[in-house]
């Protein structure tokens, strides 16, 4: 059970706190507002949780707050206003003697939490991988190309930097070469290594002239493909499956690691799969994962 209003303002200083806005940092009116809003905000969160003062809070508690707020839908621009309000009640708590460290020197700013491309649903997915007219020459260049990317979540270098020998058939691997020349080995599944093979066996040979430099995807000239020709097969497919969201290379990726997060995935073996040499990049997509499962529990809770 929380303390009452009064009770916890005390607890946490804030009646110092807002002295010390007004009288002594010489702030404004609407900022002593903010900012007094913001560190109550926090009070109440941690009090929630059984920390009954601001010596009690640590940074993981402050960065567990900044995501709620996230959760909760604020801008970023909020989020930092949120954090200059804590970094300012902290300077006033050390200063003061009410809290012997300031927890909020190791908190970062939501540049890190920048705004994923949209990602396709499951029905999306197989729309746009069902996109390629089997009409067309390249049909299964653009299948191959799409099963890679969704099945691997590479990056779009990465992809087109792919080499026949790379796909692994028997261990149904892919290996990758990353940023900084970072070797790394993706799994890849049935549907994708099928659509490859049959691609590398019926039309890949049809367009290799001598420059393919042993890449696995083609242009129509029998080049290496770049980047804009693997974002263009993409855009293309996604018109033609009538995909209203803006699709790009990117989106598979991030639909590769939100998918199998939503299926139950270690962040651990994700970051692997992706390559991200630090984890808190690959948490980026939690909050994904954490809209997934708020949308499964409103839609089979009973009482949601």
């Amino acid at each position: 059970m929380t303390k009452p209003t009064g009770e916890r303002d005390r607890a946490f200083a804030v009646g110092g706190f807002r002295d010390f806005l007004a009288l002594e940092a010489g702030h404004s009116r609407h900022t002593v507002i903010s900012y007094m809003r913001d560190v109550r905000r926090l009070a109440e969160y941690v009090s929630q949780r059984g920390l009954d003062a601001p010596e009690a809070i640590a940074p993981k508690h402050l960065r567990e707050f900044l995501y709620h707020l996230k959760d909760l839908g604020l801008a970023p621009s909020s989020i930092r206003r949120h954090i200059s309000s804590i970094r300012t009640y902290y300077r006033f708590l050390v200063s003061e003697g009410f809290a012997p460290t300031d927890p909020s020197e190791r908190i970062e700013l939501p540049k890190v939490w920048r705004k994923l491309p949209e990602v396709l649903t499951h029905d999306e997915v197989e729309a746009l991988l069902g996109a390629p007219s089997l009409d067309e020459a390249l049909a299964w260049r653009d299948r191959a190309l799409l099963e890679v990317a969704y099945a691997t979540g590479v990056r779009v270098s990465e992809l087109i930097g792919l080499g026949v020998s790379d796909v692994w058939y028997d261990d149904r691997l892919v290996r990758v070469l990353g940023k900084g020349a970072k070797e790394r080995l993706v799994p890849i599944g049935r549907r994708a290594l099928g659509a490859t093979a049959l691609y590398v066996r019926e039309i890949r040979p049809k367009l290799d002239r001598g420059r393919a430099a042993g890449k696995l995807f083609l242009n129509a000239r029998g080049g290496p493909l770049s980047r804009v020709g693997a974002w263009g097969i993409i855009k293309r497919c996604a018109a033609r499956a009538g995909l209203e969201k803006r699709v790009s290379p990117h989106t598979l990726r991030h639909t590769f690691a939100t998918h199998l997060l939503e299926g139950g995935a270690d962040l651990r073996a994700v970051q692997e799969m992706l390559g991200h040499a630090d984890l808190s990049t690959t948490q980026l997509y939690t909050h994904v994962d954490r809209d997934y499962l708020r949308q499964v529990h409103r839609t089979y809770h009973p009482r949601s």
